[in-house]
C-alpha cells in the first residue's frame, strides 16, 4: 500500500455539495485539507433539479454565504432565472431561488476547489476509514493508497449502498451512470454505527425541441432580481424562462392502470421517501381527488435544450413515463433524454452525532449531508460547512462552533437532526424555525458574518466594511433618510442595509418579543449537563424519557428539552438534579 507522506488536518470524502463546502471551509479556517472524490468531473453535480434556494432553503444559502461559503456566489455565476418566493406573505418567509446552468455551476465549484490555498483535491474512491486509539486517523482508497489525517469528514450523498429503480429494473448506483460506494457503508457498520435506508427520486428530463411551450404558462425571471450572495450586485445576464403546466384526468388514469408497475408500489422499495416531495404515483394514491398537480419545466442550462420536469418524479417503467408525458398538454410529443428513477441508499442515524456533527463514539469522524438523513443541496451545503469548520477546529485542539436555533436555519436543522432524529428524508421549512422572524434571508450577514471573520472564513479585509455595514443599519433604524457612504461598505450594499433596516422597523414589536424568547433558549442551552451526570438515571422521569436520554446523550439542558417526548416535568427534575450534582462535586473539592 502506498502511504502519502504528509498528514492532513482534515480529509473530506465526497465531492457533492456537502463535501465541497466542507473542504473549502476547512482550508479557509487554516487547516491542511484533502478532498477525495470518485470523479472530479461530477464535483457539485446537480443530480436532481437545476436550482438553488426555495422555501427556507434560500435562507440557508444566504447563511452559507454569510459564513464564507461558496454556494451563493457560484449560484449567481451560474444563474439563468431568479424568483423570490412567498412575497405575498411577510418578509420573515421570503425565500430566494435561482435556476442554474448546471454545468457552469458544477465547474465553477471545481475551479473554486482547485484554486483554494491549503486544499488538495484527488480523484479516487475512499474504501475504509481507519482508526488509531479509537479515533479517526485517515482513509484507505481503491488505488491502495493511505492518507493520514487528524480528522475525517464523510459526505457520500446517496452513494452508500445505492440502488436505482426504474419499474422492475434494479441496478447498483449512487446516481444514474455512477457506481455506488458500498465499501464505505460496510466499513461504517464494522465500526458499530447504526446504518439505515432512505429513498428519494427524480423526474424525467425531456428535449425542449419536442415540447409545445405555447400550452404552458411562461414564468420569466424576476426583474429586477435579488442576487443570492450578499456580496454581489444585480448585473446584466442572459435569462431563460421556466414554464408552468398541470397534470390531467388522463394522467390519473395512466397512473391507476399501471400502479402495480411502479417500483414503489410493486414492493421493490421499502425505505421511506420524502413526504414533501413525493413521486407522481405517490401523489395519485395520497391525493386521489386532485387531478391537476402542478408541473414546472425548468431549463438545465444556456447551451442545452434539456428541461427538468419538476413535479413528475417517478419510478415507473420508461414506457409508462412516456404515457404520463403524453397525458399533459404540451408534452404529447416530448422525447425523454433521461428517465426518472428512484434511488435507495444508506444513511447513518443522526442521533449518533454531537452538535458539531462529530460521531459520538469515534472522535475525529464527522458526517454531513444526506448521510445524516437530509435531502437537498442547500441542507447538505450548510452541514458541510459546519462539519468542515469543526473538523478544522478539532485538528487544532480548539472547541467546536455550534449555531443556536435562534441564530440560523442551519442551527435549527442540526439541532433537529441530533435531538429528534428522522423517519424520512429531512427537508427544511420556515415552519421548523420558531424564531423565523429573526432568521430572515435579508439579515443572514448581520447574524453570521462576525463568526466568519472570527474563524477566518471571510478575508480579514472584510472586517472594517462589515463594521461600517452594521453601523449603517443602526443609523437607518434611527433615521430612514440617513446618508450612507457606499464605498465604506463594499462589498456590502447600501440597498441591503436600507432593506434590512426597513424590515426591522416594520416588525419592531414582534422582534423584541422574539429576542426575549431567544434569550430564554440561550439560558437553557448554557446549562451544560456535567461529565459524570446521567440524566437518564434521574428518578421520577418517564421511562420513555430515560431511554431517549440514554440514546441521545444531550450536551445541555436546552438540547434535552428539545428531544421529542421529553416533558417539561422531566426537564424540571433534571435541572434540580444537575444543581444537586454540582453542589456535591463542589463539596468534594472543598
Amino acid at each position: 500500500m502506498f502511504q502519502y507522506g504528509k498528514i492532513f488536518d482534515v480529509i473530506v470524502i465526497g465531492g457533492g455539495h456537502a463535501g465541497c463546502e466542507a473542504a473549502l471551509a476547512a482550508a479557509r479556517a487554516g487547516a491542511r485539507a484533502l478532498l477525495i472524490t470518485q470523479n472530479l468531473d461530477t464535483v457539485a453535480q446537480m443530480s436532481c433539479n437545476p436550482s438553488i434556494g426555495g422555501i427556507a432553503k434560500g435562507q440557508i444559502v444566504r447563511e452559507i454565504d454569510a459564513l464564507g461559503g461558496a454556494m451563493a456566489r457560484i449560484t449567481d455565476e451560474a444563474a439563468v432565472h431568479y424568483h423570490m418566493l412567498n412575497t405575498g406573505k411577510g418578509e420573515a418567509v421570503w425565500s430566494p431561488r435561482a435556476q442554474c446552468d448546471k454545468k457552469i455551476y458544477q465547474f465553477a465549484y471545481k475551479r473554486a476547489l482547485e484554486a483554494q490555498p491549503g486544499l488538495r483535491v484527488i480523484q479516487d474512491e475512499a474504501k475504509n476509514i481507519f482508526l488509531q486509539n479509537g479515533a479517526a486517523a485517515g482513509v484507505d482508497t481503491a488505488r491502495a493508497a493511505r492518507y493520514r489525517g487528524k480528522t475525517v469528514v464523510l459526505t457520500p450523498g446517496t452513494f452508500m449502498g445505492g440502488v436505482l429503480h426504474i419499474g422492475a429494473l434494479m441496478a447498483p448506483g449512487g446516481r444514474y451512470g455512477d457506481m455506488p460506494a458500498d465499501a464505505i457503508s460496510a466499513n461504517l457498520k464494522e465500526l458499530g454505527l447504526k446504518i439505515l435506508r432512505l429513498k428519494t427520486g427524480t423526474p424525467m428530463r425531456v428535449n425542449g425541441r419536442t415540447v409545445d411551450f405555447t400550452k404552458f404558462t411562461p414564468q420569466p425571471s424576476d426583474m429586477p432580481y435579488t442576487p443570492m450572495s450578499h456580496f454581489n450586485r444585480a448585473a446584466e445576464k442572459d435569462f431563460l424562462r421556466c414554464y408552468i403546466g398541470h397534470t390531467t384526468e388522463e394522467t390519473a388514469q395512466v397512473l391507476a392502470r399501471h400502479a402495480g408497475e411502479s417500483a414503489l408500489y410493486a414492493g421493490n422499495i421499502s425505505a421511506a421517501g420524502p413526504r414533501y416531495c413525493p413521486s407522481i404515483e405517490d401523489k395519485a394514491v395520497k391525493f386521489p381527488l386532485n387531478k391537476n398537480h402542478p408541473l414546472f419545466l425548468e431549463p438545465e442550462g444556456l447551451n442545452t435544450l434539456e428541461y427538468y420536469v419538476q413535479g413528475f418524479s417517478t419510478s415507473m417503467p420508461e414506457y409508462v413515463q412516456y404515457k404520463l408525458l403524453q397525458s399533459v398538454p404540451g408534452l404529447e410529443n416530448a422525447e425523454i433524454l433521461r428517465p426518472g428513477y428512484a434511488i435507495e441508499y444508506d444513511y447513518a442515524d443522526p442521533q449518533q452525532l454531537t452538535a458539531a456533527l462529530e460521531v459520538k463514539t469515534i472522535p475525529g469522524l464527522f458526517f454531513a449531508g444526506q448521510i445524516n438523513g437530509t435531502t437537498g443541496y442547500e441542507e447538505a451545503g450548510g452541514q458541510g460547512l459546519m462539519a468542515g469548520l469543526n473538523a478544522a477546529l478539532k485538528a487544532k485542539g480548539r472547541p467546536p462552533f455550534v449555531l443556536r436555533r435562534d441564530e440560523a436555519y442551519i442551527g435549527v436543522m442540526i439541532d433537529d437532526l441530533i435531538t429528534k432524529g428522522i423517519s424520512e428524508p429531512y427537508r427544511m421549512f420556515t415552519s421548523r424555525a420558531e424564531y423565523r422572524l429573526l432568521l430572515r434571508a435579508d439579515n443572514a450577514d448581520l447574524r453570521l458574518s462576525g463568526y466568519s471573520l472570527q474563524y477566518g472564513l471571510l478575508p480579514p479585509s472584510y472586517a472594517k466594511p462589515f463594521e461600517n455595514y452594521k453601523a449603517a443599519v443602526r443609523a437607518l433604524l434611527q433615521n430612514p433618510e440617513a446618508q450612507i457612504d457606499a464605498a465604506e461598505l463594499a462589498p456590502w450594499q447600501p440597498e441591503s442595509a436600507r432593506n434590512t433596516a426597513a424590515v426591522q422597523r416594520k416588525y419592531a414589536g414582534y422582534l423584541e418579543r422574539s429576542f426575549k424568547d431567544a434569550l430564554a433558549l440561550q439560558n437553557a442551552d448554557k446549562i451544560a449537563i456535567p461529565d459524570g451526570f446521567e440524566p437518564s438515571e434521574v428518578k421520577g422521569i418517564l421511562t420513555e424519557s430515560k431511554q431517549k436520554l440514554a440514546k441521545i446523550r444531550p450536551a445541555t439542558l436546552g438540547a434535552a428539552a428539545r428531544i421529542q417526548g421529553i416533558t417539561p416535568a422531566d426537564i424540571q427534575l433534571i435541572a434540580i438534579h444537575i444543581e444537586k450534582f454540582r453542589r456535591g462535586k463542589n463539596a468534594d473539592k472543598a
